[in-house]
């Protein structure tokens, strides 16, 4: 029985990643450890940046901390070997943290989906829709470093889910 610190396969929320598997949105991959690591270091990279960019412009700040946000929960993903893939990409991302992580550490990551949605208002604007204020900016800062600091923590202990490829 491997220990809360061997990397193993994580069961909480299995079904849900199969069946995710089975629907053709989320796709079994090499799992990837140092890109994942990669990914981590990249979303800390995109908060930091937003820091730099926030007294100029808020909706790219904005943008930035998102990425942050999605590249932390890609990590986990890509540690286990999986991607997901065509149009909601992105929430699935979310249907796996909070499949997985959640409990515990479901409270972290449901701001992703607040930020997921002013990002696709902000990057496709519409005179009737909001786009990212200083605000958003102000509150998604916490939330994607909190994000990117779970998924470091989580990060080692995550195996393979699946023998292939």
């Amino acid at each position: 029985m491997p220990t809360s610190e061997t990397p193993h396969r994580y069961e909480q929320g299995s079904d849900i990643v199969e069946r995710l598997i089975a629907q053709r949105r989320l796709q079994i991959v090499q799992a990837n450890p140092r890109l994942a690591e990669l990914y981590l270091a990249q979303a800390s990279k995109a908060v930091l940046s937003a820091r730099a960019v926030m007294p100029i412009d808020d909706a790219s700040a904005f943008v930035l901390i998102y990425d942050g946000a999605r590249k932390a929960l890609a990590s986990l993903l890509i540690r286990q070997g999986l991607r997901p893939t065509g149009e909601g990409a992105h929430a699935v991302l979310l249907d796996v943290a909070n499949a997985q992580f959640a409990p515990p550490h479901g409270g972290v990551f449901a701001p992703f989906e607040w930020m997921r949605e002013l990002r696709n208002l902000t990057e496709y604007p519409a005179v009737e829709k909001p786009v990212a204020s200083a605000q958003d900016v102000i509150e998604a800062l916490p939330a994607a470093a909190a994000m990117i600091a779970l998924a470091t923590s989580l990060l080692p202990r995550l195996g393979p889910f699946s023998d292939a490829p």
